[in-house]
């Protein structure tokens, strides 16, 4: 893994990641989709690493229609935005100069792989259950341990995202340490200004609707109201409530 990439809070990451130039990749094996590491350059920003995912590369899923994960991938950094949080590293969608065409390219975030979910989640509580709404807002159907990382910085981010915004209830998660305590008020009221941004004719609404079906935005909207109404962490589900494997 690169021991060094762009910082997130490089002026323009966007247009960094939307124009640099690939120079080398690598396939990383983890995984059911076709995932590489993008070793870049740009003129301004010199040398910078991204993770690629190209629609090409994602495998049919019996329940979410096919050829939809990156756009997935860049509706949840979209509401990381928007909700304030911070949680998933710069992403943009791109297709011009990536060998694969069309996909998702976020920020390669230099972290340790031995620090995960359950070696962190107790020193980092308040990171977890900010983690554990979003990923009831968004019905991530897949939050692994080894989906939070720990970085440089000290700060905690949020990766894989493509099985997410389902209509359906698809919540599948290891962070279920918080169920029948409140939310915190702060991330409830977070939550709210989000689903206000989504009630109106929003330049958010309007791009979460080029991303996401028609059914899944108005759920989306649904899961917002649910957490102000009852400002508890659900309890699992009884069918398969813990992704695998779990890191």
């Amino acid at each position: 893994m690169p021991s060094q990439s762009w910082r997130h809070d490089l002026p323009d990451i966007l247009e960094v990641l939307a124009t640099a130039e690939p120079r080398e990749d690598w396939l990383l094996a983890a995984g059911s989709n076709y995932v590489f590491l993008l070793r870049m350059e740009h003129p301004a920003a010199g040398e910078g690493y991204a993770v690629y995912k190209p629609q090409r590369g994602e495998a049919p899923l019996h329940d979410f229609p096919s050829g939809t994960l990156f756009k997935r991938e860049y509706a949840a950094y979209l509401v990381s935005e928007a909700l304030g949080w911070g949680l998933v590293p710069p992403t943009v969608i791109r297709e011009d100069g990536l060998s694969a065409g069309i996909g998702v390219l976020q920020l390669f975030i230099v972290h340790d792989p031995a620090q995960h979910y359950f070696n962190l989640k107790d020193a980092r509580s308040a990171d977890m259950q900010r983690i554990a709404v979003f990923d009831w807002l968004t019905n991530n159907a897949d939050r692994k341990g080894g989906h939070c990382l720990l970085d440089e910085d000290g700060r905690i981010w949020c990766i894989d995202h493509g099985i997410t915004f389902h209509a359906e209830d698809k919540l599948r998660t290891v962070i279920w340490d918080f169920q029948g305590l409140p939310v915190p008020p702060a991330l409830v009221d977070d939550v709210c200004r989000f689903a206000e941004a989504l009630r109106s004719d929003s330049p958010l609404r309007r791009e979460l609707a080029g991303l996401l079906s028609e059914r899944e935005l108005a759920r989306l909207a649904e899961r917002a109201l649910l957490i102000d109404r009852e400002r508890v962490y659900p309890p699992p589900p009884a069918y398969r409530p813990y992704p695998w494997p779990m890191i």
